[in-house]
């Protein structure tokens, strides 16, 4: 999955949580207190808005079987964000007085405990996805490490093996100097044997020549 997704959906999910807290306490408000805490929701709403648009370019980028998955809990997350939507508009449009307002108190209490347990259950949820996430976060960052280290060892392989490799040229250059050296002394042999194949034919020659005339002198 990309990092970069699962960034934007990291801030999505706080995002929804805070969000989801903040309607709770608006639907329990009155006067300007409700006022700013909707005017609060309804920018966070604005901001979740971008991330998931955000989140949507970025999963279209990726592979076809990666972005089917990303894409189906895009439609989550926009569901969750309408419905987050709807509650605040109902929250705003509520203008009730404060003797209406002890009347629905007393009068519509299952509604009220109904409607704090959808948004209970929206907070769930996306509690959920947020620990989920940051579970994917915990595993992309021990991957990160266990390939980092990875990385490393096969650098440092590389790296001994470049060493043996420099050793083993440094020795076949020395066989080489030593093979030089071994051909100038055996050219060096050679020479010195031929001229001592002439040195010695020649003086056999003489000798054959000495022995000649010494005994055609002496037959004569």
């Amino acid at each position: 999955m990309s990092e970069t997704f699962e960034g934007y959906e990291r801030q999505y999910c706080e995002l929804s949580a805070a969000l989801s807290k903040k309607c709770t306490s608006a639907s329990l408000l009155d006067g300007e207190q409700k006022k700013q805490k909707i005017s609060e929701v309804q920018a966070g709403i604005g901001e979740a808005e971008s991330l998931i648009r955000k989140m949507d370019v970025e999963a279209r980028s990726l592979q076809p079987n990666v972005k089917a998955v990303l894409l189906a809990k895009l439609r989550e997350y926009k569901s969750d964000l309408n419905n987050l939507k709807s509650e605040i508009k109902r929250i705003a449009s509520t203008n009730l007085n404060q003797a209406a307002r002890d009347e629905l108190l007393e009068s519509g209490l299952a509604d009220a405990e109904t409607v704090s347990s959808d948004q209970k259950g929206r907070l769930l949820k996306a509690t959920e996805r947020l620990n989920k996430s940051s579970d994917r976060v915990r595993d992309s960052r021990r991957t990160m490490l266990e390939t980092e280290e990875l990385g490393v060892s096969l650098l440092q392989d590389l790296h001994q093996q470049r060493q043996s490799l420099l050793h083993a040229h440094g020795n076949l250059h020395g066989v080489d100097e030593n093979v030089s050296k071994s051909k100038k002394i055996m050219t060096n042999i050679s020479r010195r044997m031929s001229r001592n194949k002439w040195i010695i034919g020649s003086i056999v020659a003489v000798l054959i020549v000495a022995i000649i005339l010494i005994l055609y002198f002496k037959l004569k």
